[in-house]
């Protein structure tokens, strides 16, 4: 009866992420003589290994495609976070002058000036 539950059983199906299938990749790409092994243990086939190669080239060969030379462009930011930005600056900037007039007057004093 054990083994008929077995057999009958339907396999799920098994989902990896992506940087699941590129670790894959990269380990037989490592180790091409245990390629058979290691397509067993991840319960993967052939066609699966060569389709994730072929997914990998084309999407380096696109980001490459989009990548210029020279400078990279500032990332544009929202007016309320620069704003947010420029009041912290602000504030920053006025706790650096009072701390400089503290540190002059207490250098006069030390110095017997």
């Amino acid at each position: 009866m054990e083994n008929g539950q077995v057999q009958n059983e339907v396999r799920k199906r098994r989902y990896l992420s992506g940087e699941k299938k590129y670790l894959i990749l990269e380990e037989v790409k490592r180790n091409p003589g245990r390629k058979g092994e290691i397509l067993r243990r991840e319960g993967l086939y052939r066609n699966d290994l060569q389709r994730y190669e072929e997914i990998t080239r084309e999407a380096g060969i696109k980001a490459l495609g989009q990548m210029r030379p020279g400078k990279k462009r500032p990332r544009e930011v929202s007016i309320e976070v620069h704003d947010a930005l420029q009041r912290e600056h602000d504030q920053q900037e006025k706790a650096l002058a009072a701390l400089t007039v503290e540190f002059l007057a207490l250098k006069k004093k030390v110095n017997l000036e």
